[in-house]
């Protein structure tokens, strides 16, 4: 979607109405329309939209995937969980259902199942950044710290602008002993607009003193 039709979302929600109206068995259409309506604040519309979507073609992943994350975002882990696990069962390369999936279970605390689901993400698509950083966050709870530390390092190099990313990549660097390294990622998330741990930071202020 350009920037254009961004700005002019009820344009656009008028358009693919008139054109889900017209062509109602456009699966297309339905899915596009559900995620501008999304993108409006109308998720309840959003919602039923991408549920048409799927009714019109149970195989369509991008529409599990998407209606999966709203569910997700209103809490409802097991709807989310559900509409996730359609989607893989489907097409064994969903890496984004793969991560949705992991991060489901790290919600969960299942940090077993979570990373094999990140990993399951990074075996389809290793560019798929948020699987690696949402991996490097397992891994460091888990206290695997050498592969903590590069799985965060590969989501940085893949999504250099996530404060996320920097932020677990200097967690991930202090518990390797990087002390130095771990305060320039640190600062780097901060100035990213990430609300760094306090205890975080006095813990590596001592470590540096």
């Amino acid at each position: 979607m350009t920037d254009q039709a961004i700005e002019d979302l009820p344009a656009v929600i008028a358009e693919l109405e008139e054109k889900c109206q017209e062509f109602p068995s456009n699966v297309m259409a339905r899915h596009h329309l559900g995620l501008v309506y999304l993108k409006a604040g109308r998720t309840q519309d959003a919602i039923e939209s991408l549920e048409k979507a799927i009714a019109l073609d149970p195989q369509s992943v991008e529409s599990l995937i998407n209606l999966g994350a709203i569910h997700f975002g209103q809490g409802d882990l097991d709807k989310a969980a559900e509409l996730n696990e359609k989607a893989v069962a489907i097409s064994s390369r969903a890496a984004q259902a793969y991560t949705n999936l992991g991060l489901i279970a790290q919600q969960r605390n299942d940090l077993d199942k979570a990373l094999g689901y990140y990993q399951a993400a990074v075996d389809v698509d290793a560019s798929l950044a948020t699987a690696w950083i949402n991996m490097t966050s397992v891994l460091t709870m888990q206290g695997e710290d050498a592969r903590a530390l590069e799985a965060a390092r590969k989501g940085l190099e893949l999504d250099g602008d996530s404060a996320v990313a920097h932020n677990n990549l200097a967690v991930a660097l202090y518990f390797s002993g990087q002390f130095q390294e771990a305060k320039r990622y640190l600062d780097n998330a901060r100035n990213l607009g990430y609300p760094v741990e306090p205890r975080f930071v006095e813990s590596l202020e001592e470590k540096l003193s």
